[in-house]
């Protein structure tokens, strides 16, 4: 489901990842523009690889969005030195696991193996960067994997209808506004050339970077990386031209039909993301809200909305303050039974204006910050976790060697913090509102077409 609280990943991760791992990174920087990343970590005799891309939906055009998750699938169907589906399986039979995602911001392709194989792991990686076949007839065959992805988890998933239903009326000039899957209209006129055009735009040394955590010796993975990603020729970039999103001037409000059990409320509100790891404040402030509201079972949606008042059978928020664009700052919940939309969406506005009015008490503060790094600490400690780390803050902007300031303003986050935030973003001049109407379920669930996903 689309709405997971995103509240500290990546920041809160950040919390926990010295716990996990003291060394710090090495950096190594190839001719062709291609940045290197090492973080040694002597614990298992694994090794994580990581190519990064800095593209990702945001970097599409009406008419082509989706591509980008399209071209990702498409990297796994071989080039002239390895056939269709060959990647996978030569990871798998090195003993390793490996897959792909797309994000608005970026894309990203991993393995995780035994030490031993990286060096076969950066050839693969290296390969299909620069030499990607994109047959026609594989191509076909994908798109409507693709499609079917986009059926499986968007169309029938009510939630996730919702969701990017309301990120469509929510954005009007960032393209965030459109689903990272991609319209299915889209999807059904994109060409082979699509692919292929993206590919050979940002598929290039100058706009990736490579990130490798585990039992290895940075001198060794630069060696390997100057071997086989270095011969890659770098080329000029497309020119990315800023697309701000107008300041909203009122309240949006949609409804979505759609067959469901269960009413949904989202409320989205226009919300920063950090620019300036030293001057910023209010993002900061945002993700402790978040966790106020949110963090635990005693946190202030669960406790009041859900057992006091009984107004919701659940009710959260979320928040990622790390983006190439603009965020969302999002309440969300159903109604118990016999409530309605309307009284929950009150109940929300109530909770919110106590803040607003009255602030968080320091107690509640302190269990919001600690009950965060409690629930993230064991989740970061692998090898998989601190190389999302590095990536994700790379990939907007942030470098990833701010790491402990950004825990260290996190940390700093005041009370008045919390209830200036909440009195300057949480205003209806900068909300959405979205509600799933459900509607009879039907009898027969849709037929598959048969073509399954990847990931």
């Amino acid at each position: 489901m689309p709405m997971r609280c995103t509240r500290l990943i990546p920041l809160l991760c950040l919390l926990v990842a010295p716990l996990a791992a003291h060394a710090n990174p090495f950096e190594h920087k190839l001719a062709n523009g291609l940045n290197v990343i090492v973080k040694e970590d002597r614990r298992a005799p694994t090794a994580v690889h990581m190519v990064w891309y800095r593209v990702g939906s945001i970097d599409e055009k009406n008419g082509l969005t989706g591509v980008a998750h399209l071209l990702e699938h498409m990297m796994f169907k071989g080039t002239p030195n390895v056939g269709p589906g060959e990647f996978n399986r030569r990871v798998a039979a090195a003993g390793g696991r490996d897959n792909a995602f797309t994000n608005r911001d970026y894309t990203a392709y991993f393995q995780q193996t035994p030490k031993a194989q990286l060096e076969e792991m950066m050839r693969l990686e290296a390969d299909r960067m620069r030499h990607l076949t994109l047959d026609p007839k594989e191509f076909a065959q994908e798109i409507k994997v693709v499609m079917e992805e986009r059926r499986m988890r968007t169309d029938d998933q009510p939630p996730a209808l919702l969701y990017e239903q309301m990120n469509a009326v929510a954005f009007q000039a960032s393209p965030y506004r459109a689903p990272v899957i991609g319209w299915m209209n889209d999807l059904e006129n994109m060409s082979v050339e699509d692919a292929r055009d993206w590919y050979d735009r940002w598929y290039v040394p100058n706009n990736a970077y490579v990130v490798v955590v585990g039992d290895v010796d940075h001198d060794e993975v630069f060696r390997l990386a100057e071997q086989y990603y270095g011969p890659l020729e770098p080329r000029a970039l497309p020119l990315r031209k800023p697309q701000e999103e107008p300041k909203q001037l009122g309240i949006r409000r949609l409804t979505v039909k759609a067959p469901a059990e269960l009413p949904v409320l989202l409320m989205a509100y226009k919300a920063p993301v950090i620019r300036d790891v030293e001057r910023d404040v209010d993002p900061y402030a945002l993700e402790m809200l978040g966790a106020i509201l949110d963090g635990h079972d005693a946190a202030r949606f669960p406790q009041r909305l859900v057992k006091e008042l009984r107004v919701a059978v659940n009710a959260g928020s979320g928040y990622d303050s790390t983006a190439r664009g603009p965020s969302l700052f999002f309440l969300q919940g159903s109604p118990s039974e016999g409530r309605t939309v309307a009284e929950l969406e009150a109940a929300f506005r109530a909770e919110i204006a106590r803040i607003q009015k009255d602030g968080v008490g320091a107690d509640e503060l302190a269990r919001a910050r600690a009950q965060l790094v409690a629930a993230e600490i064991y989740k970061l400690d692998s090898m998989f976790a601190q190389a999302m780390e590095i990536g994700q803050l790379e990939a907007v902007g942030i470098p990833y060697r701010a790491n402990e300031r950004l825990i260290e303003k996190l940390q700093a986050v005041s009370a008045a913090d919390v209830q200036a935030a909440a009195r300057k973003y949480l205003d209806d001049d900068s909300l959405t509102v979205a509600v799933l109407d459900p509607q009879p379920l039907p009898k027969t669930p849709r037929p598959r077409s048969g073509a399954v996903p990847r990931h």
